[in-house]
Order: structure tokens, then sequence, then C-alpha cells
């Protein structure tokens, strides 16, 4: 089958030297075109990431700009009907599992069904100091949060027992209509891949290339863990580089193809654009050229 399309949505975040001049200035309503767009399109999902306050120090290396996720995709959910909304990535540790169950839960309801529940356990230790959250044992946590969501989100009236947090007899109405939301783990690193294996249902590492991302992966299949998988593992891949579809088609497709080899089931692909009419040029380009793409395995 064609490898699905999702989009790291321009606008939302900021990065120092990776974003187009014309994203300083632009607007919801800028992002609510691209969404209609890219559903029109075919694409499968948009991202939006989260921090809450970043340093003046470290904004200078990760950026400034993060739009509130829950608040963006309320807006977008009301200006699209099927592309999916997913968050890239929530952090764990800065919220109780059942915060999160609720408010994500509220936009699964909101949307009718669309949630993709990214996930990370992240690594600003300013940001947890600021929140007065643990940073050590972060993993932990994390862990623990998952096995929470997994057993809460979609419950109206939803139970579990950790070493961090319990609850049952508690009410969480309105929560997800999914019955099951898909949860999609961040990372960078062979623990992060282990992670989604076991308590995930994909896998959406960043920052990685096509060798190291073969390197983890080829470990990941030889275990019991990915062998006693229900379901495969969804794989998506963000590309190192932004894809230029018009101006090099040929580069784009060898680079989409180098990681649909390894497995990739989605790409959420960042785009070379100057413009937002260009933005909406590359998008149709770019969906053009993935479906001469053959998804690949993910077991």
């Amino acid at each position: 089958m064609p490898v699905r399309l999702g989009i790291i949505t321009p606008v939302l975040t900021l990065l120092p030297g990776a974003h187009a001049r014309w994203e300083d200035e632009g607007t919801i309503d800028d992002v609510a075109r691209i969404a209609r767009a890219a559903e029109d399109l075919g694409y499968d999902h948009l991202t939006c990431s989260e921090h809450v306050a970043v340093p003046v120090e470290v904004a200078k290396v990760r950026g400034a700009r993060y739009w509130d996720p829950l608040a963006t995709f309320g807006y977008l959910a009301a200006r699209t009907t099927t592309l999916r909304l997913a968050t890239n990535v929530l952090v764990l540790g800065y919220h109780h599992p059942l915060e999160i169950a609720k408010r994500y839960g509220t936009l699964d309801a909101v949307s009718g069904g669309r949630l993709i529940l990214g996930v990370g356990v992240g690594s600003l230790q300013e940001e947890f100091d600021l929140l007065g959250v643990p940073f050590d044992d972060r993993g932990e946590r994390a862990d623990e949060s998952l096995r929470a969501l997994r057993a809460s989100l979609s419950q109206p009236i939803p139970s579990f027992a950790g070493a961090h947090t319990s609850y049952e007899g508690m009410v969480v109405e309105p929560c997800a209509v999914q019955e099951h939301v898909p949860i999609w783990i961040g990372g960078r690193t062979g623990r992060s891949l282990r992670r989604a294996v076991e308590l995930g249902d994909g896998w959406t590492p960043f920052g990685l290339g096509a060798a190291d991302l073969r390197a983890l992966l080829d470990r990941a299949r030889a275990t019991d863990a990915w062998a006693r998988r229900p379901t495969p593992l969804e794989l998506v891949f963000q590309p190192g580089r932004a894809y230029d579809p018009i101006g090099d088609p040929d580069g784009t497709r060898a680079a989409a193809a180098a990681l649909v080899a390894i497995g990739a089931t989605t790409l959420s692909v960042r785009l070379v654009h100057h413009s937002l009419d260009h933005y909406l040029e590359q998008l149709e380009a770019m969906a053009a050229l993935a479906a001469t793409l053959t998804g690949g395995p993910t077991a």
C-alpha cells in the first residue's frame, strides 16, 4: 500500500534557521488553510508540539514558539473532517494521566475520533523544575503513565494502581470516543523504541538518519517483545531534512524511499517553502510523489 503522509505543521513551531520567513507572521487561518489542503490531498495527520515555557538561552537552539496543542487542535478540528490530530509530542511528566485522558479525550470527542496521542519522556530539566515535577526518574514515571493512559482513555470510570499514581471511583466524562486511541512514542534512542514496542502503538523518532533507524529496528525486531506484539508497530518517520518535491523530485523520492525500505508506514514531512502558496504547491507535489512509494513492512 502507498506510504501515508503527515506534516510537521509550519507556523506552530519555529526552529531557529529552519523555518521560512513568512511563518513569522503566519496565522491560525494560514494553518487551517494548510490543514484543509492536506486533508483534500489525502494526508493522514498534522502535528503540534508541546512546551510550556522555554528558557531564553535554550530557545536559541530549540526555538521559542510552541502553540499549545489542545487549543490549536480544537480550532483545527472544527475546520477539517478527516485529518488526524497528532501531538508530537506531549510530555508525559507534565500531566496527571487523568488530566490527559479528560482534556484529550474531549478533543477526541470534539474531532469525531481523530486524536493521535504522541507522547514523550521529555529532556528539558528547566521546564520540569518550573512545573515542579520530578526529572531524574521521568522514564520510570512515563512508563507508568503510559500504562495508566491505556487503562483510562475511552473509559468513563477508569481505574489504575501504580507506584506513583493510583485512582478508582472517579468519573471522566467526556472521554475519548475511539475505542483504542493510538499512542505514538517519540524519542531518538533505543529506549524510546523499546517503550513503543512494549507500551505503544507507534514509534515517531526524530533526528535520526536511515542507517541509525535501521540499526535500532534490527535490534528491536530480534526481541521477544516485538514478536509478542498483537498488532504491527506503526513506524512514523520524520526525514532529517526538508523535502523539495518540486525543486528536487528525484532527491525527495530517493530520500523517502530509503525510509520506506526500512519499514516506514508513515512519513511526517517538512517541506521546503518560501510562502504559503508555495507550501500548498509542495503539499500537492509531495502527495503525488508519495503515491508512487509502497509502504514497508512493520513486522
